[in-house]
């Protein structure tokens, strides 16, 4: 079986746009949580996400072909602009059939869809783009990734709710381990926060209502938490054969070494409350790398600050790893970047490498009252110096879809 590295990486975020302030404001322990200002939310219950800042669509993908994308698109596209050119790929020497796209989204395009719903309503058939349809379907991402690219290898948007970007890495890896491909962009995408998505979930109970302290409102594993904050972005990784990567003299950033999936079978929006199906995820991750619970020294957590989540979450750790638990440091990046549904995933992976990278584990924020029933070492507030080898990242995603992947530091 191939081994399978990471070598480019790119995102989009609430706290940058590349992955360099991305990850200096996520050690620094930054909120990308602000007030709403893109539409009126004076009668929603939640008023805030995390809102990508300063993002030049035009700038990145030209102004014809970004008005023909909605937003998560332009976000994925960027990313994977980035992942490219941090990867030196250089398609014209690849072998084009080779090359993959595993990039989905849990939403899609629902911003277009509410707009020229208005349309069609206030000015009728006519008006309604003809653009709308393959502007909001989910795979449209991985579609145009391809298309810019010109990869003809498999093309992929799996629709896994918040687990995507692992799903989406995870199935990469298996495609390039089985010699079916030498190089695939994987990772997932999301621009969901509109007016209509967050009065579902606020009406669903879901959503933070600390809307007078934004950046306090994320907050898993306190006691205080209620509900998770809505954010947006994507992050993309370019994975490719060990062998493919020597031979054309790539940095290699990080090995991919696991991957487990699983379903709850309980629920359609709630996580099983003993994290049944997270902690067979966890266990099929490991069997896959061929390593034992003592092995892994970094759990990047799902943790989206909901009260049941972030419980199971817990108790998953704890059947799994035992004592080992105790020792394991565990960090929630959704409580700096807001919950990133679809993009979660590969963002995350992106904030695991650096970590295995720089020895530096990034914080908890807003860890204030302990849960008494979450009570792992969750590096509070500030990040930690570390030597990390071996990292586990945990998505998990509503219908019950759990996906982990088990990444290590590059060794030769």
């Amino acid at each position: 079986m191939e081994r399978v590295v990471i070598t480019g990486m790119g995102v989009v975020t609430p706290l940058g746009n590349d992955v360099e302030t991305f990850w200096n404001r996520l050690v620094a322990g930054e909120s990308g949580i602000s007030g709403i200002d893109t539409f009126d939310v004076s009668r929603q219950k939640a008023a805030i996400a995390g809102l990508v800042r300063n993002f030049d669509a035009d700038g990145v993908i030209g102004r014809k072909e970004a008005r023909r994308m909605d937003r998560f698109c332009q976000f994925a596209v960027a990313a994977a602009e980035q992942a490219a050119a941090d990867a030196n790929l250089k398609l014209d020497e690849t072998d084009r059939e080779r090359v993959g796209v595993y990039v989905g989204s849990g939403i899609g395009g629902l911003q277009t869809l509410i707009d020229n719903e208005a349309l069609l309503l206030s000015k009728g058939p006519a008006r309604v783009s003809p653009t709308l349809v393959p502007m909001m379907i989910s795979n449209i991402a991985a579609a145009q990734i391809s298309i810019r690219f010109g990869t003809y290898g498999p093309t992929l948007s799996p629709v896994t709710a918040c687990s995507i970007g692992n799903t989406a890495i995870g199935e990469a890896f298996r495609l390039i381990r089985g010699g079916d491909a030498d190089v695939v962009f994987a990772g997932g995408a999301e621009a969901a926060v509109t007016e209509l998505s967050l009065a579902s979930f606020g009406n669903a109970t879901a959503l933070s209502l600390r809307n007078d302290e934004p950046s306090r409102a994320s907050r898993p594993f306190d006691a205080g938490r209620d509900g998770f904050v809505m954010a947006e972005g994507a992050g993309i990784v370019v994975l490719e054969s060990l062998a493919h990567a020597q031979r054309r003299g790539a940095r290699v950033l990080a090995e991919v070494i696991g991957y487990g999936a699983s379903s709850d079978a309980y629920h359609m929006v709630a996580t099983h409350p003993d994290g049944r199906g997270a902690y067979q995820a966890m266990r099929t991750a490991l069997r896959s790398a061929d390593i034992e619970p003592s092995d892994v020294d970094v759990i990047s957590a799902h943790a989206t600050s909901t009260q049941l989540g972030d419980l199971s979450e817990t108790r998953a750790i704890k059947s799994l790893f035992g004592e080992e638990a105790y020792r394991i440091p565990v960090t929630a990046n959704k409580s700096m970047t807001g919950h990133m549904l679809g993009a979660a995933g590969g963002v995350e992976a992106v904030a695991l490498v650096q970590s295995l990278r720089e020895g530096m584990i990034p914080p908890t924020i807003n860890l204030e009252q302990p849960d008494p029933e979450c009570d792992l070492d969750y590096v509070p507030h500030k990040a930690r110096r570390a030597e990390p080898r071996i990292g586990i990242s945990n998505s998990f995603g509503f219908g019950g879809h759990n996906a982990v992947i088990v990444l290590k530091k590059y060794e030769e």
